[in-house]
């Protein structure tokens, strides 16, 4: 018997993944619990693997963006049997075709399902079929959109669609969507007609598929660097979605000139040396998720920020003085964000409110500090965390920085690794930044970015020195974090990391 394979539920918040690679390909026989494929979601990627050993028939191709519980893949029993499953099942849909469609007189009624723990309502987005359309089964027929995020609706039976809640039209968990006019047989006879070649080709009843022309996101992210509109690309995935190897081949288009018949009316026609081309692309699931956060951040807490600077030279000193033996000694590279965790940890056990969230009407206060790091991906900024940072030494902080850079790069970070973080530190000066704003890393009561270091006059002594100086600016939330509270942990940092010795003596 064939096992399906659903898309599993891989967190609270996440509606939907990519399938960003298939490790196995279609017809492989496969063991039991090996990885069949990588997938991708919002946050993080996670691999598949298969529940029981048999031949693997793919349903959903690389790229194609499907919402939790979907089927993709069925895994057959055994060998020649599995083997010659695919042939008969096509041979039966064929024949399934030519057979009349017959209305059975159910009716199926599609609600609003359950998407989230904290979600209580959805907007109907957009409605990828029209009233009356006949619809396939897990064929996706509309767009809905909660608070969180958009995904796609399949429907739940062969038959004819029935609109019950039009476009924008916003439903409580539950509420009626549609009804399927539950039918038997093929597809209407309109769209099993043969085309004028004789060749038998299934047609879409509402035209062209909604996936047509839309990159996948690894996709996107080739073509952006490419420079190359997605409207010059044709897609050979599913629905005529553009695929990694699609964006790979593409090559930009050049302008053509259009011969226009020449008219005494006709316009002047203004030179330029430039070219005048617009593109959209579609939000990927991680920008949509990260825009929303920090606009609930920035409306759901009394957020300020505070400002100090320090003078780096004694921590710049120390680090060229011993980074040789350090990496000789621990195997990892001594760098500014060690000197900074170390320091922050001190100065949280001080200022307890720093470390604390909000949880309805209490405060939590945490005796251990777990560090969020902000790291810059190609899908964008990730926030993974260090566990128990206070009792680390510099090399293991150092090796932990490492280690969740790299997965952080390679798509690899855990739902795990990314949540649970008391306070986070952000480094906008490996960018460039001289000055900026952190928005907070909700629930969590502050953060501390970090700037460029720039030679700066300062008085010292009462003469007039250059140092190399960074600004240092914490965003606390007011409603736990006092001012008083604030500036002296700015202050404490700045201390520690002025006097670096503090930081082994622990004073």
């Amino acid at each position: 018997m064939a096992q399906q394979v659903k898309v599993p539920t891989v967190g609270e918040s996440i509606t939907e993944v990519t399938i960003a690679n298939w490790l196995k390909k279609d017809g492989d026989v496969v063991k039991m619990d090996e990885v069949i494929a990588e997938l991708e979601s919002d946050k993080a990627t996670f691999e598949l693997t298969a529940p029981q050993a048999g031949v693997l028939k793919i349903s959903k191709a690389k790229g194609d963006v499907v919402p939790i519980g979907t089927v993709i893949c069925e895994i057959a029993d055994g060998g020649a049997t599995a083997v010659s499953a695919p042939a008969t099942k096509e041979i039966k849909t064929e024949n399934s075709l030519t057979q009349p469609m017959k209305a059975t007189g159910a009716i199926k009624e599609m609600k609003v399902p359950a998407v989230g723990e904290s979600i209580t309502e959805v907007t109907i987005s957009t409605w990828l079929k029209k009233e009356g359309d006949y619809v396939k089964l897990d064929e996706v027929i509309a767009e809905v959109e909660s608070d969180k995020a958009t995904f796609e609706l399949p429907a739940e039976a062969n038959g004819i669609l029935r609109i019950v809640a039009k476009e924008k039209t916003t439903l409580p968990i539950g509420g009626l969507i549609c009804k399927i006019e539950v039918t038997e047989g093929g597809a209407p006879a309109a769209t099993t007609t043969p085309s004028t070649s004789g060749a038998s080709q299934p047609a879409v009843a509402s035209g062209v598929s909604y996936a047509a022309g839309t990159p996948s996101p690894a996709a996107a992210k080739i073509l952006d660097e490419k420079g190359i509109a997605s409207n010059q690309v044709s897609g050979s995935g599913v629905g005529g979605r553009i695929t990694k190897e699609d964006a790979v081949k593409a090559q930009a288009v050049a302008p053509t000139k259009e011969t226009k018949p020449s008219s005494a009316m006709a316009p002047p026609v203004i030179a330029s040396g430039g070219t005048r081309v617009e593109r959209r692309e579609k939000m990927t699931s991680l920008r949509k998720t990260i825009a929303k956060r920090l606009v609930a951040v920035k409306n759901e807490t009394a957020m300020l920020t505070t400002f100090n600077e320090v003078d780096m030279k004694p921590v710049m000193d120390l680090r060229s003085k011993y980074k040789e033996q350090f990496k000789e000694k621990y195997g990892v590279g001594l760098g500014f964000m060690s000197f900074f965790t170390k320091a922050v940890c001190s100065a949280l056990k001080e200022f307890p409110a720093v470390n604390a969230s909000i949880d309805k009407d209490e405060i939590v206060y945490h005796d251990y500090c777990d560090i969020s790091v902000a790291v810059s991906t190609p899908r964008g900024l990730v926030v993974p965390v260090i566990r128990n940072a206070e009792s680390l030494s510099m090399n293991q902080v150092e090796a932990e920085i490492a280690r969740l850079a790299a997965r952080g790069r390679d798509g690899k970070l855990s739902i795990e690794e990314m949540t649970g973080g008391t306070f986070t530190i952000t480094n906008g000066g490996v960018f460039g930044s001289m000055l900026s704003t952190p928005i907070i890393n909700a629930p969590q009561s502050a953060i501390l970015g970090m700037h460029n270091i720039v030679e700066r006059p300062i008085a010292l002594k009462g003469e007039v020195v250059i140092r190399p100086i960074m600004y240092l600016a914490l965003s606390y939330d007011h409603r736990i974090v006092d001012g008083r509270e604030s500036v002296s942990f700015l202050v404490r940092v700045k201390e520690m990391l002025e006097d670096p010795g503090r930081l082994i003596l622990g004073v």
